[in-house]
């Protein structure tokens, strides 16, 4: 009896396991592969993406099978995050420093 629940339950612990360690390498390539760009690569990957994501705009979907359009909705989800990575950077200014800069600016003034 114990072996009969035992071993599927051995079996569905290990698969699970596997696709969470395969889901975290596919997220830190990504980032390697945006570091290792120069600002030329990074603007001529934006350009192929933009043109992809046109070309998915103007294809008629209604023609597609299932499967080809779940494939294209992976394919837009990734390149939306590989978007954010090659875009990420900036200046964030949190509601506190908004009021600092503001209180120096009165004390200045």
């Amino acid at each position: 009896m114990k072996t009969k629940i035992f071993f599927p339950a051995l079996v569905l612990m290990l698969s699970a396991t596997c696709i969470n360690a395969n889901a975290s390498t596919v997220k830190s390539n990504m980032k390697e592969t945006v570091a290792g760009m120069t600002d030329e690569q990074k603007q001529a990957r934006i350009e192929t993406m933009k043109n992809r994501v046109q070309e998915i705009k103007d294809m008629n979907k209604s023609e597609l099978s299932r499967a080809d359009r779940k494939e294209m909705r992976t394919e837009m989800k990734d390149m939306n995050k590989e978007a954010k990575e090659i875009g990420h950077g900036g200046i964030y200014l949190t509601l506190g420093g908004i009021i600092i800069i503001v209180l120096i600016l009165i004390l200045v003034l």
